[in-house]
Parts: C-alpha cells; structure tokens; sequence
C-alpha cells in the first residue's frame, strides 16, 4: 500500500490580503512616530519648528487670517520702481506750493506819488489883507500787492517859506506874510507864482501789517487867479 500526499495552494488573494495588512501597520507606526515629532522646516541653513501644525504639516482653516508674512528686507516687492524720481517730484511740487505763496502773500512795497494840484482856489481879504487858498491836490497810491489794502489815515502839512501855514485845505496868510497880499494883488505882475511845500503822511493797512509812507513836494501856485486843471 502507497501513502498519498497531497499539498494545497494558498489562493493569491490571501497573499495581497496579508500585503495591505502589512502597509497599514508600517503607515500606522509613521503616524505615530511623526504625531511624537513635531513638524520641521528646513531653510537650508538652521530648521524651524512649526508650533502651530502640531506635527501635521498644515494649520486649520480658521488660523488663516492669523498668518504673518515675512518677507526680506532684499525682496524686490520692497523696492517699487522710480522711489527717487516720486520723492524728489514731491519735493519740488512743495517747494514750488511754498515760493508761490510767499510771493503772493508776502508783503510789496505800496508807494505814494503826487498827481499834482488840481483845483485852486483863491479869495482875497482886503481889510485884513488876507489871502485864502483852497488847494486840491491829488495822490495817486500804487498797490503792488495780490490783494487789496486799506488807507487808515492821511495828513497833509502846508509850508511856506519854512513856516507851516495849516495842516487843513484851506489855508490863509495874513500877519506876517501880510506882502503876500500885495504881492498876489499886484496888477503889474500877470503869474503870481508862489512856492509851497507840503508833507503828506499815509498810513496804510493790509493783513495785519501797519505801513507808513511820507511824501515831500513842492508846487508852484498861482495866488493871482483861480486855476483848475483836469
């Protein structure tokens, strides 16, 4: 009698049963072993621990809008293009705001001229031998300034032969210039022409500044007639 042996064949799908077996505990100790290493960052030079991955590699959703961007002090996003060329632009811009306010605001010179006599006036006083002249005379005041001035107060001082006759229009001489009268009456003369000298004083007022200007002439008046010029 003979022994009969037989052997039978394990099917394949057991073997690829066991294989993924096998994968899953070889992923399971990875997960295990990187969840008791925390997560690392390597820069090339020194390692950077990620404190808040907690060993996943990744931060929640909601931990987004927490992130902080470093960027390097060489990146180019740090250096936008034609810095200088806005700066000094800038610069100049201000620089031209500024002189164009100083010169519109800073204040000009206004000056005062003498526009002559216009209209005089001449009346005779025989008994007290009097002569009354009433004198016009015309200023002409120069603004040279962007905005517009105030005349505060004006005078006006008459002189003649060194002596002030009156600081009005009106002015007689009599008493001591009592010759003035014959003079300005004398039928052999046809131009009486007498010299008076007047100091005229215009205080002038503009932005808070207070400004004084004098002016000095002199004028030939005829006390022998009336006279008006246009």
């Amino acid at each position: 009698m003979g022994s009969q042996h037989s052997t039978s064949a394990r099917p394949p799908s057991y073997k690829r049963k066991k294989d993924d077996r096998e994968d899953m505990l070889d992923e399971r100790e990875q997960e295990e072993a990187i969840a008791q290493f925390p997560y690392v960052e390597f820069t090339g030079r020194d390692s950077i621990t990620c404190l808040t991955c907690q060993g996943t590699g990744y931060i929640p959703t909601e931990q987004v809008n927490e992130l902080v961007a470093l960027i390097p002090h060489s990146d180019q996003r740090l250096r936008p293009q034609r810095t200088k060329q806005y700066v000094l632009l800038s610069v100049l811009l201000c620089l031209l705001a500024f002189g164009l306010v100083v010169f519109f605001l800073f204040p000009h010179s206004v000056l005062v001229d003498d526009d002559g006599i216009r209209v005089m006036k001449v009346t005779f006083n025989k008994q007290d031998s009097l002569v009354i002249l009433a004198i016009k005379a015309t200023l002409k005041i120069r603004n040279s300034n962007f905005y517009s001035v105030a005349v505060t107060s004006l005078s006006s001082q008459v002189q003649y032969m060194n002596t002030v006759v009156n600081f009005t229009v009106q002015a007689e001489m009599g008493g001591p210039f009592s010759y003035v009268y014959f003079f300005c009456t004398l039928p052999d003369i046809q131009v009486h022409n007498i010299v008076i000298f007047m100091r005229t004083s215009v205080k002038i007022s503009y932005i808070g500044h207070m400004t004084q200007s004098s002016l000095e002439t002199h004028h030939y008046v005829d006390c022998g007639t009336n006279s008006s010029a246009v």
